[in-house]
C-alpha cells in the first residue's frame, strides 16, 4: 500500500466535514429531522463518499490527489473552469431546493411510492457506476485536462466497455434519481439542467481526447455510445 503524503490529517478532517455538510443541510432545510427519504439519500451519499475516499486512499492515492487538484491548474481547459463553477452552483441549488420543495413547503404534488422506488433504484445504479469508475480508471480527473505527468492512457475495460463516460452516467442517475426519491419536481428540473451541462462537457472533453490522447479515436469505435446505450 502506498499513501500520497499530500493527503494530510487536516485535509482528511476537512473532507469529513465537507461530506457531512450536504446531508446536514438537506435535512435541516426540510424542517423534519425524521424525514425517511431524506435519511435514505443522506446515508447513500455519505457511504458513497467515504467508501470511495477510503478505497482511493488505500489503493490509488495518486488518483485521490488528482481528484483534489484545484481548478485552473494542470493545463485544465479554460472553458472547463466555467463548467466546474456551473456544476458547483447547480449542485448547491439542487441540495437547497429539494428539501424546501418536497418537505418544508410542498411546492410539488406528492410523488407516488413507485416513483420514489424508481428513484432509489437509480441511486443504486449510480453508486455502482461511481465506485467502479474510480476503481477502474486511475485517470478519472475532476478537471478536463490531459495528465501528461501521469502518462494518461485510454481505459476501455469494466464499466468503460459499457459507455465511454460511466461516471457522468452515474452523475445523471444521481441528479434525476434523488429528486424522484425525495419527491421534488423542481429538483428534477435542476437535474435536467445539470444533464445538459454534463452533455456539453462530454462533447468538449472528447474533442480534446481525440486530438491529444493516443488511442482514444479507436476507443470511440470500440465503445460507440458516450452516455446512454443505443441513444447517445
Amino acid at each position: 500500500m502506498t499513501v500520497n503524503n499530500s493527503f494530510t490529517p487536516g485535509k482528511i478532517v476537512f473532507t469529513m466535514i465537507y461530506i457531512l455538510l450536504f446531508p446536514t443541510l438537506l435535512l435541516s432545510l426540510s424542517g423534519d429531522w425524521l424525514w425517511p427519504e431524506g435519511w435514505i439519500f443522506s446515508i447513500w451519499f455519505t457511504v458513497l463518499c467515504f467508501a470511495t475516499i477510503i478505497h482511493l486512499y488505500r489503493h490509488d492515492p495518486d488518483l485521490l490527489a488528482e481528484r483534489y487538484r484545484k481548478p485552473g491548474t494542470g493545463n485544465q481547459r479554460g472553458w472547463d473552469r466555467y463548467v466546474v463553477l456551473g456544476l458547483l452552483i447547480g449542485f448547491i441549488a439542487w441540495i437547497v431546493i429539494m428539501p424546501l420543495d418536497a418537505k418544508r413547503y410542498g411546492w410539488s404534488a406528492y410523488f407516488p411510492l413507485w416513483i420514489k422506488a424508481l428513484g432509489f433504484t437509480a441511486l443504486l445504479f449510480s453508486f455502482f457506476l461511481f465506485y467502479r469508475s474510480y476503481a477502474e480508471n486511475t485517470f478519472v480527473s475532476a478537471l478536463v485536462r490531459i495528465q501528461d505527468e501521469r502518462r494518461q492512457r485510454v481505459i476501455s475495460t469494466g464499466v468503460y466497455g459499457f459507455v465511454r463516460h460511466p461516471m457522468y452516467l452515474g452523475g445523471i442517475l444521481l441528479f434525476i434519481g434523488t429528486p424522484m426519491l425525495l419527491g421534488s419536481m423542481y429538483g428534477i428540473i435542476i437535474g435536467l439542467a445539470m444533464l445538459l451541462l454534463l452533455a456539453g462537457r462530454i462533447v468538449g472533453e472528447e474533442k480534446m481526447l481525440v486530438n491529444e490522447l493516443e488511442g482514444y479515436e479507436d476507443y470511440q469505435k470500440k465503445v460507440r455510445y458516450r452516455l446512454l446505450p443505443y441513444i447517445w
